[in-house]
């Protein structure tokens, strides 16, 4: 009776674990009720094929260049239920994992956070830093490539700005793009930051005031009232630029590892305490007019998560259902039993890109990878996400009831990850993906 009575205060309670709480100092996004409502109404039954679990584990194809918006017609095509889904020979899958994790483990650095020269980097990235770099554009493959398994720091953020898009392979274009961009950038807080004290602006503004100060609370270099104005107006005028979503909660959070990276290039110590205001004017506004590019390549791709509703997450959350009851019945399964609903955790999974889950050293890591992988913010972070889940199987099967699911899987002891942690997980999940959505004609009932 007391676990029914608990199970009935979790349901009944507006205030889900996870809509509200901090976690790594972040505010959790609220979820819709009539989002969750549809969600759950709409949430349709699938036919689970256990699959056995394999220690393989890999990632290719780095040659497609494909932009990094979600596909809409993915979950149309990709039918977990199919029959041409079929069983991955194991030989295979293991052969091909050994053989392209042996080709890319030699790609690997690491490197030193201080005290670094370019001859402590690879050739891939030496290219990007020499000034005879023309090769770069036909070479962008392979940039994706050598940055797949993680970018050494001194280069990370030249080569974010390349992947991301917003910094020309062309080395001759570089010095005027960035500082095109970086006054085309200023030219917009000129002509619209003012305007945040106007009606229809007020509660976009009051918002974005409210959220900052939540934004990595635990971490000083967040809590700095220069760094802050910084973030408010990066939010603020993407908000106003892109009217058909506006300002989000969890938005705030994508902005921080763009920052992080950028300052780096002028810091050497630990940047999470360094002061700011040791930096001159012009470093701090290319830092910010960067943080602003960047972070809009990202939502350029994933701006559906957080338009009205946000289809794209309902989307994405309906999809991880599926994989996991394909990748894990039991897991699948034993969330069924004790009614706990994708949506009720997985909601701030695709809101915030995992960020609330890891700490920020780790999220710097993953998107390395997120960058080099084609649609890796949107697609791939849905497999990423179910090894993130199945990762903690142990956990989640121990804990039998609603109240206790739903704590575990809010509140994920990932605290002490690293990069070797971040390295496992991603490489679990370029198998998922490789066996579910690269290879789908190799499964057999």
């Amino acid at each position: 009776m007391a676990a029914e009575n608990s199970k009935q205060f979790w349901k009944r309670s507006a205030k889900l674990p996870g809509s509200i709480q901090p976690v790594y100092g972040a505010q959790h996004p609220p979820l819709d009720p009539r989002l969750t409502k549809n969600f759950i109404k709409e949430r349709s039954k699938v036919n689970t094929v256990p699959l056995k679990n394999k220690k393989a584990s890999s990632f290719h194809e780095f040659a497609r260049n494909t932009s990094d918006a979600w596909d809409i017609g993915d979950d149309e095509e990709e039918d977990f239920s199919s029959p041409s889904f079929q069983t991955l020979n194991s030989k295979v899958a293991l052969a091909t994992a050994a053989q392209v994790l042996e080709n890319h483990s030699k790609l690997r650095v690491k490197p030193e956070r201080s005290q670094s020269t370019t001859s402590d980097v690879p050739a891939n990235y030496k290219v990007i830093k020499s000034s005879s770099d023309a090769q770069l554009s036909r070479n962008s493959n392979e940039l994706r490539k050598c940055s797949w398994p993680g970018v050494p720091r001194e280069v990370r953020p030249i080569t974010w700005r390349l992947l991301s898009g917003y910094l020309p392979a062309n080395t001759e274009r570089r010095k005027l793009t960035l500082q095109r961009k970086r006054e085309e950038y200023f030219g917009f807080i000129e002509q619209y930051y003012d305007s945040r004290n106007e009606e229809h602006h007020q509660d976009t503004y009051r918002q974005i005031h409210i959220d900052i100060p939540r934004t990595n609370p635990l971490i000083p270099l967040f809590q700095q009232p220069l760094v802050q104005e910084i973030f408010e107006r990066i939010l603020f005028i993407w908000a106003i630029r892109h009217p058909a979503s506006g300002y989000v909660q969890g938005i705030n959070d994508l902005v921080t590892p763009f920052f992080v990276v950028f300052l780096s290039e002028y810091v050497e110590e630990d940047v999470e305490n360094f002061d700011v205001t040791n930096l001159s004017q012009d470093m701090l506004r290319s830092i910010e007019a960067d943080s602003f590019w960047c972070m809009s390549k990202l939502l350029d791709g994933i701006q559906d998560n957080y338009t009205f509703a946000q289809p794209g997450i309902q989307k994405k959350v309906k999809a991880l259902e599926e994989l996991v009851s394909r990748i894990d019945e039991q897991v699948h399964n034993h969330f069924r039993r004790y009614e706990v609903e994708y949506l009720q955790f997985a909601f701030r999974w695709m809101n915030n890109l995992l960020m609330r889950e890891l700490p920020l050293r780790c999220t710097i890591r993953l998107w390395d990878t997120y960058q080099s992988e084609p649609e890796g913010f949107s697609h791939f972070h849905l497999y990423v996400c179910a090894a993130f889940l199945i990762k903690w199987r142990k956990e989640i099967l121990d804990e039998e009831d609603f109240q206790g699911l739903l704590m575990l899987l809010q509140n994920l002891p990932t605290i002490h990850w690293g990069n070797e942690e971040i390295g496992l997980l991603l490489a679990e999940a370029y198998r998922l993906k490789y066996m579910f959505a690269d290879a789908p004609n190799h499964y057999r009932r």
